[in-house]
């Protein structure tokens, strides 16, 4: 798969097999990420991979339960509004179950922080579906970053001091073995083009 085809059929996988898959594809997907752009070539994306199931289902319990203590208004921003929603009702794992999941963090106060993330993730997702994993966006934890429960459990995880959570991503295995490669439409991300000829109105 080239390049330009890993882009234009990655698509958020969110039902995946349990097992995991073998270090060296996790390995290659997290270089994948280390080798994103980033402010000044700071290179300050801290990742943080998690495939303990054991840990995986603490997170889990613990997300569920300070987003039940939260309140959603009507200007909540959907997905948040969702998990808040999901976590009331019980049963809510963030991360679907999946077998990988990789937060990123980077230097709390430092203005491309979540610029460069998000760099290094969408480079893991679009390595991850070149590698045949499924992969999907998981904000959650990052929602979550200044809560007390959440930061002392990610710093006993590896959370450095003075580091904020920007993201992160669920990897692993599609459902049937394959990652979600559906047709997308595309009616947003509007295009405005400035070309030979244009001219500023005055």
């Amino acid at each position: 798969m080239d390049a330009m085809e890993a882009i234009f059929t990655r698509r958020s996988t969110r039902r995946m097999e349990t097992e995991a898959p073998p270090r060296e594809l996790i390995e290659q997907v997290i270089q994948a990420g280390r080798c994103a752009p980033s402010g000044s070539n700071s290179q300050t994306t801290h990742m943080i991979v998690i495939t303990n199931r054991r840990v995986l289902k603490d997170l889990a319990e613990l997300v569920q339960r300070e987003f039940a203590k939260m309140e959603a208004g009507t200007d909540t921003y959907v997905s948040l509004r969702h998990s808040i929603q999901a976590s009331k009702k019980g049963g809510y794992v963030f991360h679907y179950g999946a077998p990988v999941l990789i937060v990123a963090a980077n230097k709390a106060g430092y203005g491309n922080a979540v610029a460069d993330s998000a760099c290094a993730l969408e480079n893991m997702m679009i390595a991850a579906n070149a590698l045949n994993l499924g992969s999907c966006w998981i904000n959650q934890l990052h929602w979550l970053t200044d809560c007390e429960a959440i930061r002392t459990y990610m710093v006993h995880l590896g959370l450095k001091e003075g580091e904020t959570i920007t993201g992160g991503l669920i990897l692993g295995y599609g459902a049937g073995g394959e990652p979600v490669r559906e047709e997308k439409a595309l009616p947003g991300n509007p295009v405005t083009w400035i070309g030979d000829g244009y001219e500023p109105e005055s």
